[in-house]
This record gives C-alpha cells, sequence and structure tokens, in this order.
C-alpha cells in the first residue's frame, strides 16, 4: 500500500514547519498560554491569510483528509493550542454536510479568520454517544427554544458561533448558536495541556430557522461522520507530539552524562526509545490507514477510526511516559518542554473516547 505524499503535500509540509520553527517556539508558546486569553490571534490571521490553511474547511468542495493529516502532525510537532482541530476539522466538516446559506457564511467565515466555530456535543456522563439526551428543543413559532447542558466544549470560550446539537421530535438536529445569545451561559477554564474549553448552559435559548443547520432531525449522521474525521486528525497530531518527545529524548540522552559516558550508550536507555519509535510507528499506520477510510461506508470507517485512537492513545501513554522518565526530574519541570508535549498527550489519550472506550466500539461494530 503507497503512503508517499504528494509534492503538494510535502510542500505543505515544509511551509506549515518551516512558518512555526520561525514564529511559534517553546517560549512563544508558553507566553501565549501563561496569557489570560490562551490565544495567538496573529498566528490565527496568519493560518489564515499567509498560510491558507482556515481554507481546507472545504467552502469550495471536501479537503483531502491527508492534507490535514499533513497540517495536524506540524501542529503537534510545534505544540500549538489555536482551535485548528475544533474549527477547521471538526466545525468544518459538520458545516459541509449542510448546503443552507447559513453554514456556507459561517465556512467563508472560517477560512477568512473571521469564525471560530466550536461544536457543542458532548454531554455530561456520556462516552462516545453523540445522540443529545441532555439537550432538548421545544418549538418557539418560526423557530426553537433549547434547553439543556454541554460539557467540555474545546475552544468553546474562543468561538464566536457554537454548533449544538440537541434532540427534537425528529431525532439529533444541529444549531448554531451565538456564545452571547441570552440564555446561553459558559463556563470557561484551562485543560492541563494550557488550553481552554468550556462547559455550557442553556436556558430556553432562542433560536431562528435560520440557525438549524441541515435538515431538522437529520444530523446525527453528519455528526458521527465529522467525530471520525476529528479523531483521525487528533491521532495525526499525536503522531507529530510523539515523534518530538522522542527527538528531545534522544537529544538530552545524548548530552546527560554518568560514569564519564552519555547516558544514551547505556544499552537499557537505547531499548526503551527502539521500543519509543516501534509504538510511533505502529500508530502511524494505523492513522494513515484510518485518514484512508474516512470515505469508505459508516462501519468499515468507524472500525478503522476506532483500531487507530486505541494505538494511539496506548502509544501516547508509553512514549509519554517514558519520555519524562528518561529525562529523569528534569522531564517534570515547567522549564523542559517534554513534560508539556507529555501534557497534551495524555489529554489526546483520553480526548473523544479512550482507548478502552475505542476498543468496545470496535468490539460492538465487530458483533
Amino acid at each position: 500500500m503507497d503512503f508517499t505524499f504528494t509534492p503538494e503535500q510535502e510542500q505543505l509540509r515544509a511551509s506549515v514547519a518551516g512558518y512555526l520553527r520561525d514564529r511559534h517556539d517553546f517560549a512563544t508558546r508558553q507566553a501565549v498560554v501563561a496569557s489570560a486569553s490562551g490565544r495567538n490571534e496573529p498566528l490565527w490571521r496568519d493560518f489564515a491569510d499567509l498560510l491558507g490553511l482556515l481554507s481546507l474547511t472545504g467552502a469550495d468542495g471536501a479537503p483531502d483528509p491527508f492534507d490535514i493529516l499533513v497540517v495536524m502532525q506540524e501542529l503537534g510537532a510545534a505544540l500549538v493550542g489555536e482551535p485548528f482541530l475544533e474549527t477547521v476539522v471538526t466545525a468544518g466538516a459538520l458545516l459541509q454536510a449542510s448546503d443552507g446559506e447559513r453554514a456556507r457564511e459561517l465556512l467563508e467565515g472560517i477560512a477568512a479568520g473571521t469564525q471560530i466555530v466550536a461544536f457543542a456535543g458532548s454531554e455530561p456522563g456520556t462516552r462516545l454517544c453523540w445522540r443529545p439526551s441532555a439537550t432538548r428543543v421545544e418549538s418557539d413559532g418560526d423557530g426553537w427554544r433549547i434547553s439543556g447542558v454541554k460539557s467540555m466544549v474545546g475552544a468553546a470560550p474562543w468561538a464566536t458561533t457554537l454548533l449544538v446539537s440537541a434532540a427534537t421530535p425528529t431525532g439529533t438536529s444541529l444549531f448554531a448558536i451565538a456564545p452571547d445569545t441570552a440564555g446561553a451561559t459558559l463556563h470557561p477554564y484551562r485543560t492541563i495541556d494550557g488550553r481552554r474549553a468550556a462547559d455550557l448552559r442553556l436556558a430556553g435559548v432562542r433560536v431562528g430557522a435560520r440557525d438549524l443547520i441541515g435538515s431538522e432531525g437529520g444530523a446525527l449522521h453528519a455528526i458521527d461522520a465529522a467525530l471520525d474525521a476529528t479523531i483521525a486528525a487528533l491521532c495525526a497530531e499525536a503522531l507529530g507530539v510523539m515523534r518530538r518527545i522522542l527527538d528531545n529524548t534522544i537529544a538530552y540522552t545524548r548530552a546527560r552524562r554518568q560514569f564519564g559516558q552519555s547516558v544514551a550508550g547505556f544499552q537499557a536507555l537505547q531499548h526503551r526509545m527502539v521500543e519509543m519509535f516501534m509504538k510511533i510507528e505502529m500508530a502511524t499506520s494505523a492513522t494513515y490507514l484510518a485518514t484512508m477510510k474516512l470515505g469508505a461506508p459508516a462501519s468499515e470507517r468507524a472500525m478503522t477510526v476506532s483500531s487507530a485512537k486505541v494505538l494511539v492513545g496506548e502509544a501516547c501513554r508509553f512514549v509519554g511516559q517514558s519520555g519524562v522518565q528518561l529525562h529523569g526530574g528534569m522531564g517534570m519541570t515547567e522549564e523542559l518542554a517534554v513534560g508539556h508535549y507529555f501534557k497534551r498527550a495524555t489529554v489526546i489519550e483520553g480526548l473523544l473516547g479512550t482507548s478502552d472506550d475505542h476498543l468496545a466500539r470496535y468490539m460492538a461494530l465487530v458483533e
């Protein structure tokens, strides 16, 4: 099976990597994380105007999933915290599934860098279930009123628009809501990897017919497909994170000396780093296959994506823990990058379902 990237994708990789190397070093990242907003708005503007990355929403046609994979790997390697995954990948896929005027406006706004859109789908107590039960809709004239609770909405504190899933009499529907709409309350917080998320409470939020994204009751299949694409992209980000952990670990062990020699020469440490490398290679193969299968029938797509998430989750845990351990006490400090990459790997392991969750999903689909 040929996993060779096209010349255009290699050029895309080089452009993103070169830009981030020049504009987003570790010190810059730490300053952004420590700021009140947690945003690097000049970076986001350059994503739109200079690099054209925000146009990968597919406003002019479905994007190549491997273009997304290439970008996510580089964002992971640079530990970028901007909401590319939430806005371009997740929201972009949801909006692509609708041909309505509101969806087209949001896609154009994302591509221009003026819209940050976050999907509010997760509810308290649910695991890998995207059918809303705690968020419901009542008819109100020519529109609806939405009430309920959403949890762990990534990038919500930065969002200009939220895509909220809710149960209607005909099934699951998707609505576009401004975060400052009357009756909507965000409870923002900082996640362990320095990013921002929020819980959302909706108390009779009024939405009009124009705010319905797609057909009433017909959003569940689009949500499933969008979240599988998001998981595949998240796995690609993990590859960039894990490779940087391995590279930093190799460099540190070469520089660290004990008993008059570099500790990189100790056989036990060499074996551990080889194991880290093998875990990353297996995760890479699984991620590439999942990306290839995003256009497959739903059950095949879901099985491949879940199997990738299992392998990537296990690799994140092993590579992250090994990297910190081989750095010794220095691995736990704020000054070294490896600990921050470990935090992101830990979040990725559990985000959108743990390895156990996806193993259960895979087994249910097999049966």
